[in-house]
């Protein structure tokens, strides 16, 4: 009989790659609730029109990459691409911008595309976001960068930079898409792609066909059309950032992909990756609340690729922390029932213990207490439960010190809160 695989395209995790994929996502939601946002979980798959009205109709996700299929009521349902939309949707739904705002959650999970897999892009992904829904200030647009920059911080990342733009306010675009569209009426181009630019003449910056990238290097440049306004919360991104040594480039042509975004945008990349090289970005969406049927609320976010930030970890050489491992293995010998007990009483400590089972011998148990990665181990026999006295072994260093039972948990504690002190 077949074995059954993974579908193609789907990035899964298992031990012990599945220990550094959880570093990674737990890290980004930490610095997330260090600044205040809070959990909200969200559904996996939407109606149809949420992501067509709130993603954009012009983009590649809505035209080209969505699962989108009939429920059993005939009803139109989509799996998520991407978090934003169904934030705002949950957020007027529930009336969350009726209270204090700016409305600040994080939401995490995977996401959907059907994209062509490669190094990189998947079909189905893993995302940490943030949003912070209610106001228009750019300190609130700098403080959602800080978050990703000081969760990449904490990763050790360090080749990765950061690229910055605005897309400026709805004059702003006004004024620009006239002139853009008569630079794109001009170009020799095909039908599609024309069509394409009359529904979002922004999507041919998008477009990663090299003939198209020479058209568009003469185009005109947003940036030069900017309002006073939208100019002054550009050089007052630029200032805070500075402030706080959170270094940028300014990218002129940086284009999002989704349609929603203005004002502020940006984007992190890490060089390490080739093609799929962007670990993240977000930008303001100053007109989607109002879009989805709700309030003229500013918001701003950020969508964090928790896969390729796993493979910039990995290109950087850097490792989960030894504070995730095991604290210890137990090894019985022929005491399986005491075992469990202790462990279970050393669990309720919070200390992360896992044991032998199926009555091994003890070259095998050490074989698996030395897989398990614990930082220590203890064999359990009939002579160490009569006497209440174990060997308590440090898996690194070969060191063994006796230790009575009903000090272990106290004596782990301690040398766990010192643990690499020595080395």
């Amino acid at each position: 009989m077949a074995k059954f695989q993974a579908p193609k395209g789907v990035s899964e995790y298992f031990p012990d790659r599945s220990t550094h994929f959880d570093f990674v996502r737990s890290t980004i939601i930490e610095s997330a609730r260090n600044a205040g946002y809070q959990l909200m979980e969200l559904p996996v798959f939407e109606d149809t029109e949420l992501f067509a009205r709130g993603v954009g109709e012009s983009t590649d996700v809505v035209r080209k990459e969505m699962y989108t299929f009939e429920d059993r009521g005939g009803r139109s349902i989509t799996l998520r691409p991407e978090g934003t939309a169904g934030v705002m949707r949950a957020v007027i739904e529930h009336n969350l911008d009726r209270g204090q705002l700016p409305v600040k959650v994080y939401y995490s999970g995977a996401f959907f595309r059907a994209e062509r897999p490669q190094a990189g892009r998947y079909r189905q992904f893993y995302q940490v976001g943030i949003e912070a829904i209610g106001l228009s200030d750019p300190r609130i647009d700098v403080e959602v960068i800080a978050v990703a920059h000081r969760a990449f911080a904490a990763l050790g990342l360090t080749r990765y930079h950061l690229e910055i733009t605005s897309l400026g306010d709805a004059k702003t675009r006004e004024n620009y898409l006239i002139n853009l569209r008569s630079y794109i009426k001009g170009l020799d181009i095909d039908d599609e792609t024309r069509a394409r630019a009359e529904l979002n003449p922004l999507r041919l910056f998008d477009d990663k066909r090299p003939e198209i990238k020479v058209l568009m290097e003469s185009a005109p440049v947003l940036l030069e059309y900017l309002t006073p306004e939208s100019a002054s919360d550009f050089k007052k991104v630029q200032e805070l950032l500075t402030a706080l040594e959170i270094p940028f480039v300014i990218n002129k042509r940086m284009v999002r992909g989704l349609d929603y975004y203005t004002g502020t945008a940006f984007e992190f990349v890490h060089p390490d990756l080739g093609a799929q090289s962007g670990i993240g970005g977000g930008g303001r969406y100053d007109g989607l609340m109002a879009q989805l049927g709700g309030q003229e609320l500013s918001g701003i976010g950020f969508g964090l690729g928790v896969d390729r930030i796993l493979l910039a970890c990995e290109a950087e050489g850097l490792v989960a922390p030894d504070d995730l491992a095991l604290d210890l293995y137990i090894v019985p010998l022929g005491t399986g029932d005491q075992a469990l007990a202790i462990a279970e009483s050393l669990r309720a400590r919070g200390i992360k213990v896992d044991l032998s089972f199926g009555d091994k011998a003890l070259k095998g148990a050490m074989k698996s207490a030395d897989k398990s990665g614990a930082k220590y181990a203890i064999v359990l026999g009939a002579d160490e439960v009569s006497s209440g006295e174990v060997s308590l072994k440090e898996m690194k260093t070969g060191a063994v010190a006796s230790v009575t039972l009903g000090s272990l948990a106290n004596e782990i504690i301690e040398r766990i809160t010192h643990y690499g002190d020595h080395s």
